[in-house]
């Protein structure tokens, strides 16, 4: 586990620090995105709407696997061969670097926070958009807040607790296999006419994914909150009740830890979605609050890159 642990500290903190430069994306693009192209070209010729559920539910299963094997084949190969010395671990780490999100998430928040805490609600929806599936034209202000606060919780999980955790069970290979299952969810996990049956199997598999990683972030937000106890007592009473078995419990752990209501009534296209509020005896949030919560999850990282740094301490020490 040690040579994971430092591989992905490694990553972790190359993220932290420059992010995916823009000057790299116009040139190769993004791993992330190469995933997501497989997903479209296999999609495109395998999601037909004339065949049966049942059939669809297979074609997006071969969908998965076929983006699966061609994914993770190839990072185990490159880690198998990778020495177990600094300049391996660098080299793990430089290819961790791309499917982990710490700077980013914070960077694309951020955008959000400085337009709202200016009054400049145009430019912050505008931002907000980049971040959320659902309809952005109609946000005001604390609907603007809330949306951004829900997406830095629950991707604080689903870009940096979750492809951790699974790097740090099964290396490169996990890491790169989580991200390619959270990358089917974003594509085709949605219950869509489109997806429904396509994408079952891709949102199971996430669901499954996020299971611990979730509830693991969750814990971390109650735990740096200063007020661990409040914070732990809300998540685990209102994160049921969100509508995706994972999310909650991040968000309910952010809703009580900077004191704001989120989740609650909203509009997917033409339905609106009357859902529960988490911590829903507090105020809703405003860009004071966002900030709050970027402070957060700046702890958070830190306490990730502190508990990286013991687990090479503690391993190091033992294999001497």
């Amino acid at each position: 586990m040690m040579i994971y642990a430092a591989a992905l500290l490694a990553g972790f903190l190359i993220e932290a620090t420059l992010s995916w430069p823009t000057a790299i994306f116009r040139i190769i693009g993004h791993p992330v995105t190469w995933i997501g192209h497989m997903i479209t070209r296999l999609e495109a010729l395998l999601n037909r709407p004339s065949r049966s559920p049942i059939k669809l539910k297979i074609s997006g299963a071969i969908t998965v696997l076929a983006v699966l094997v061609a994914s993770v084949v190839p990072a185990w190969a490159v880690s198998s061969i990778l020495p177990t010395t600094w300049p391996g671990i660098l080299t793990g780490g430089l290819l961790a670097w791309p499917f982990l999100a710490t700077r980013s998430l914070y960077d694309h928040v951020q955008a959000i926070a400085l337009p709202l805490a200016a009054g400049q609600t145009d430019q912050a929806r505008r931002a907000v958009s980049l971040i959320i599936g659902r309809n952005s034209t109609a946000l005001d202000d604390k609907a603007i807040a809330r949306a951004s606060l829900e997406s830095l919780a629950e991707n604080s999980s689903d870009g940096v607790i979750a492809p951790l955790f699974w790097g740090l069970v099964f290396g490169l290979p996990g890491l790169v296999g989580y991200k390619v299952i959270n990358t089917f969810d974003s594509m085709i996990g949605h219950r869509s006419a489109r997806y429904v049956h396509f994408g079952m199997v891709a949102a199971r598999l996430d669901d499954l994914a996020n299971l611990i990683p979730s509830r693991v972030t969750g814990v971390l937000f109650a735990l740096v909150s200063g007020r661990p106890g409040h914070t732990g007592n809300v998540m685990f009473r209102d994160a049921s009740q969100h509508r995706s078995p994972n999310a909650g419990w991040p968000e309910a752990a952010m809703a009580a830890a900077i004191d704001v209501r989120l989740s609650g009534p909203r509009v997917y296209g033409d339905t609106v979605a009357d859902e529960p509020w988490l911590n829903g005896g507090a105020a809703d949030p405003d860009a004071t609050a966002v900030r709050r919560g970027l402070w957060l999850y700046q702890r958070v990282m830190l306490a990730v890159a502190f508990g990286l740094g013991l687990i090479v301490l503690l391993e190091g020490m033992s294999n001497a």
